[in-house]
C-alpha cells in the first residue's frame, strides 16, 4: 500500500469565500490535503470554521500559518494579501491570493509573478480570458477593458460611494458609478473588483487597464466584459456570474476558480 503526505493547508480569511473552499477540500481533497489551521481577523468567523472541519485545525496567527503550511490560501482582504504572498514567496510557500489588489504594492513580486520565479499562484477570479491576454502580450497590446455591472447590494459599503456621496438606494436605473483605471477602482471597490487587478497583472498594468462600473436594480448577477485590443485583433469575452449564496459580494465562479487552481498546485 502506497502512503502519500498530505499537503498541509493553511487559510487566512474565513468568510464566504475561504468557508467554501475549505468545505470543498473536506469533502474532495481529504486523500491530498489537510487544514492545519485558519485564521481570521474576526475569531468567531475563524472559530466557526475550525469547528466543522475535521480533523478540528487550530486557530492560529497569519505568521504561524505561513510558517506550517505547504500551501497557503488568503481569501481576506487586499490590506494584507500583499504581505502574505510576500512572506510565502521568501520562504517559498505556495500562496492561493484572492485579494489581488494588494499586489499592487509589491510591484517587485509582480514581476516575480509574471516571469514564473516565484511561488504565488493567482487563480482567474470572476472572469474568463486570461488565456487570451497572456497570449496577446507576446505582441503589442494598445488597450484592455473592463466593463463590469453589479447589483446594488454588491456595492452596498464601498468607500466609493462614501466619497461621492452616492446613496445607492436611490438609483433606479443602470447607472455607471466609476470609470478609470483599475489602480483606483480597487481603491474605491476593495472587495469588488479584484478582477481588475488580476486582469492588469495578466495584461498592461493597472495603470493602463480601463475600468467602467455599472449598477442598476435590476441587475440580478455580476457580470463582467472584457475586451482587449492589440496586435493580434480584437478579444471580446463576457461572463455572467451568479453571486455566492453566502456573500453577494462573491462570484461563485471566483470560488469555484480558487478550488480549480488549487488542484492545479497539488
Amino acid at each position: 500500500m502506497s502512503y502519500m503526505k498530505l499537503k498541509k493547508i493553511g487559510i487566512i480569511g474565513c468568510g464566504a469565500m475561504g468557508s467554501e473552499i475549505a468545505d470543498y477540500i473536506s469533502r474532495n481533497l481529504g486523500d491530498k490535503l489537510k487544514i492545519i489551521a485558519v485564521a481570521d481577523i474576526d475569531f468567531r468567523k475563524a472559530e466557526g470554521l475550525s469547528n466543522r472541519i475535521k480533523p478540528k485545525p487550530l486557530i492560529a496567527s497569519i505568521e504561524e500559518i505561513i510558517n506550517k503550511s505547504d500551501i497557503i490560501i488568503e481569501a481576506a482582504s487586499g490590506e494584507i494579501s500583499g504581505d502574505i504572498a510576500e512572506k510565502a514567496n521568501a520562504l517559498k510557500k505556495d500562496a492561493l491570493i484572492m485579494s489581488t489588489g494588494g499586489l499592487l504594492r509589491k510591484p517587485q513580486l509582480i514581476e516575480k509573478i509574471n516571469s514564473g520565479h516565484s511561488s504565488i499562484h493567482i487563480p482567474s477570479g470572476a472572469i474568463c480570458g486570461l488565456d487570451g491576454l497572456k497570449s496577446a502580450m507576446t505582441g503589442a497590446v494598445k488597450s484592455v477593458t473592463l466593463t463590469t455591472r453589479k447589483p446594488l447590494k454588491g456595492l452596498a459599503g464601498s468607500p466609493h460611494l462614501k466619497e461621492k456621496n452616492i446613496n445607492i438606494e436611490k438609483i433606479d436605473k443602470e447607472t455607471l458609478i466609476y470609470s478609470g483605471t483599475a489602480r483606483d477602482a480597487i481603491k474605491y471597490f476593495p472587495q469588488n473588483i479584484n478582477v481588475a487587478v488580476t486582469l492588469s497583472i495578466c495584461g498592461i498594468g493597472a495603470d493602463k487597464t480601463n475600468v467602467k462600473i455599472f449598477t442598476s436594480p435590476d441587475y440580478t448577477k455580476n457580470t463582467h466584459e472584457i475586451e482587449i485590443e492589440g496586435e493580434f485583433g480584437r478579444l471580446w469575452t463576457k461572463t455572467e456570474n451568479l453571486p455566492s449564496k453566502n456573500n453577494p459580494k462573491t462570484s461563485q465562479l471566483a470560488i469555484f476558480s480558487a478550488i480549480a487552481k488549487l488542484k492545479e498546485i497539488i
